[in-house]
C-alpha cells in the first residue's frame, strides 16, 4: 500500500501485536488474478482522464480506510511482514471477512467499525435519541461518524471528518471531467465533486443514471452500508473505473424490455410494487480495469445496482452494471471448480459462464424491483431504517430470488430459452457454493445461507454421497414462495421478521460445513492485482 497523505490523522494507530499464526493459510485462500487496463478505443485525452480518476480513487481510498479500521490503515504503513500487507490488502481492515476474526492483534471487530465509538451499543443510541429527538436524523444519516463529546453523542458530516481528502478528492474529479470530451460525463463528474464537498448525491445520481452508453464510466460515492453492523445505516466510500464492453453490453436488451413485466408479476401487493412502466432501466457490460474503497476489499462484487436512493428508484430507477473481467475470473477460477465438487457431474456442467451472467443481470435488476419504501403505521418508511442491520443480508437475498423468479418468467414468456432454466439453476447453485465458503460473516454470506436452508427443507436441493442435487421440478415454487417472503418482510418493514427469520435459516448444518471443507483447496475469492500504481498525483 502507498504512502499515506495525511498520517497525522491517525494519532496513534500504530500498534504493536503479533500476526496470527495461520496467517500464510489465511493469505492462501485467495487467488490473485491481473486485472489488466485495455486502453484500445480510447483517445490520449481519453487515458489522461482516467489517470485523474485513478488519482480520485486513491483518495478515496484512503478514506474508505478511515470509516473501516484506521488502526488497519497505520499498520498497512507500518508493517515488513509482507503477509500481514497482503491480507490488509484483501480484507481492508485487520479482520479475515471469512470468519470475522482479526489476523493482527486479538481484539474483536467493533460492529460499526470507526464509523461509531467501539463501545456504543444500540440501545444507548436508542434511549439518546429518544430524550434528543431533534438530533435523530443526524445521528442516523447515512453520511455521518457518530463521536462522543462527553455525555453527548455527536453526528459529523463525512464532509467535515474527512475534508481534507475529500477537497482533493472532488479537485481530481473536476481535473477529469475538464479532460473528458463526453459533455454528459463531464457534467456528472462536476456534479459528483460538489456532492463529495456536501453529502448531497441526489443531483449527480440522476446525472449518472442518464449518461447514455458512456465509453468511460466511473462509480465514486459511499453507497453500501455493509461496514455498519450497528445501526445498518452508515454508508461506506466505494469506487470503480470502468471502460464498456460494447458487444456484451448489447445482450442485455432483452432484460431491459422486461423489467415492468417482471415487476408486475411478483408475488406483492400491487401497492408494494410501484410501476416501472416508462422507466429507463440503464444497462453496462463494463471491464473494471481499477477498484477503491469497498469495492475492492474483500467480496469482489461482479455487479451492482445502484444508486440506492429510493427517490432515484422512483424517478428513474437504477443502473445496472456488470464487471466482465471480474466474473470470467470468478467463473474460471472459484464457481466452476466448486461445482464440479460438490454437484454430480450432470448438474456440474450447467454451470457456466453464461448461466452466471443471467443469474448476475436478474441479481442486479430485482434490487430495483419490489417496494421501494416499507409501509409502516400508514407512513412510508425507508426500508434500511426500518429492517436495520439485517437489512444488507435481506436484500441480497431478495435479489437472489427474485432474480430466479424472473428468470422463469423470461423463459415463460419467450423471451429467453426455456431448455436454458436447468442451466440457470445449476449456476445459481453453484454461485451459492462459492459464496458460502466465503463465510457467513458479511451481507452476501448471510443471504445466501438462509437461501441454502430453504431450498433444502422445501427439498428442492437434496444431499447424498457428498454431493447436493437439484430437484428442477421443485424449484420454480420453492424459489417463488421464498421470494413473496423476503418481499413481505420488505414491504411491511419487519425487523423482528427478518431476524427471526435468519436465525432460523442461519445455521450451517454438518454435512455442509463438511462439504465446504473438501473444497479448502479451491480458493474462496479473487484478490484483483490492478495495472495502475496506487497514487494520489
Amino acid at each position: 500500500m502507498r504512502k499515506l497523505l495525511f498520517p497525522a490523522l491517525l494519532a496513534g494507530a500504530i500498534v504493536f501485536a503479533q500476526p496470527a499464526t495461520d496467517i500464510g493459510e489465511r493469505v492462501a485462500r485467495w487467488k490473485s488474478v491481473q486485472m489488466p487496463f485495455h486502453p484500445e478505443g480510447l483517445t490520449a485525452r481519453d487515458r489522461q482522464m482516467v489517470d485523474k480518476l485513478v488519482e480520485a480513487c486513491g483518495l478515496l481510498n484512503e478514506v474508505y480506510w478511515r470509516q473501516s479500521d484506521g488502526v488497519g490503515l497505520g499498520l498497512s504503513v507500518s508493517t515488513t511482514d509482507p503477509r500481514v500487507k497482503q491480507l490488509l490488502n484483501i480484507n481492508g481492515s485487520r479482520w479475515d471477512l471469512i470468519d470475522g476474526k482479526p489476523f493482527f492483534g486479538t481484539g474483536p471487530q467493533p460492529p460499526g467499525r470507526d464509523l461509531y465509538p467501539h463501545d456504543l451499543t444500540v440501545k444507548q443510541i436508542e434511549d439518546y435519541v429518544a430524550k434528543h429527538s431533534a438530533e435523530k436524523d443526524a445521528i442516523y444519516s447515512g453520511y455521518t461518524v457518530v463521536k462522543r463529546q462527553g455525555d453527548k453523542l455527536v453526528a459529523v458530516p463525512y464532509h467535515e471528518e474527512y475534508k481534507f481528502l475529500i477537497a482533493l478528492m472532488a479537485q481530481k474529479l473536476r481535473d477529469a471531467a475538464a479532460l473528458s470530451d463526453d459533455a454528459a460525463f463531464a457534467n456528472f463528474l462536476r456534479l459528483r465533486a460538489d456532492a463529495v464537498l456536501s453529502d448531497d448525491y441526489y443531483r449527480s445520481d440522476l446525472a449518472w443514471v442518464d449518461l447514455k452508453d458512456p465509453k468511460v464510466d466511473v462509480i465514486f460515492a459511499p453507497y453500501e452500508t455493509y461496514l455498519d453492523d450497528l445501526l445498518g445505516v452508515k454508508t461506506s466510500y466505494g469506487a470503480s473505473i470502468l471502460i464498456r464492453n460494447e458487444a456484451e453490453s448489447k445482450k442485455l436488451a432483452v432484460y431491459q424490455q422486461y423489467v415492468p413485466k417482471i415487476q408486475d408479476a411478483l408475488p406483492l401487493d400491487a401497492a408494494d410494487r410501484p410501476s416501472k412502466a416508462g422507466q429507463p432501466t440503464p444497462m453496462e457490460v463494463m471491464d473494471a480495469p481499477y477498484r477503491a474503497g469497498d469495492l475492492r476489499y474483500g467480496y469482489q462484487a461482479v455487479a451492482d445496482n445502484l444508486p440506492n436512493d429510493p427517490r432515484i428508484h422512483q424517478e428513474k430507477g437504477t443502473k445496472k452494471i456488470f464487471f466482465k473481467n471480474f466474473m470470467d475470473a470468478r467463473v474460471d477460477n472459484v464457481i466452476v471448480p466448486i461445482g464440479k465438487r460438490l454437484m454430480p457431474s450432470a448438474q456440474a456442467v450447467k454451470v457456466t459462464a453464461e448461466g452466471t451472467m443471467a443469474f448476475a443481470v436478474m441479481h442486479e435488476i430485482s434490487h430495483g424491483l419490489g417496494p421501494a419504501y416499507s409501509r409502516m403505521n400508514g407512513k412510508q418508511v425507508d426500508t434500511r431504517e426500518a429492517i436495520g442491520p439485517m437489512y444488507g443480508g435481506l436484500e441480497e437475498a431478495k435479489a437472489d430470488v427474485t432474480g430466479m423468479f424472473g428468470l422463469r418468467l423470461l423463459a415463460e414468456q419467450g423471451a429467453i430459452p426455456k431448455e436454458r432454466m436447468e442451466e440457470y439453476y445449476a449456476s445459481y447453485v453453484g454461485g451459492i457454493f462459492r459464496t458460502l465458503r466465503f463465510g457467513t460473516g458479511e451481507a452476501h454470506g448471510k443471504a445466501t445461507l438462509m437461501e441454502f436452508n430453504v431450498l433444502m427443507e422445501s427439498k428442492a436441493l437434496s444431499f447424498g454421497n457428498g454431493r447436493y442435487t437439484i430437484d428442477y421440478s421443485r424449484m420454480p415454487e420453492a424459489i417463488a414462495n421464498l421470494s413473496k417472503q423476503l418481499l413481505v418482510f420488505e414491504a411491511r418493514g419487519d425487523r423482528a421478521g427478518v431476524e427471526a427469520w435468519f436465525t432460523k435459516y442461519g445455521k450451517v448444518p454438518a454435512e455442509l460445513q463438511k462439504a465446504l471443507d473438501g473444497t479448502k483447496d479451491i480458493p474462496v475469492d479473487i484478490s484483483p492485482v490492478f495495472s495502475f500504481p496506487d497514487k494520489v498525483g
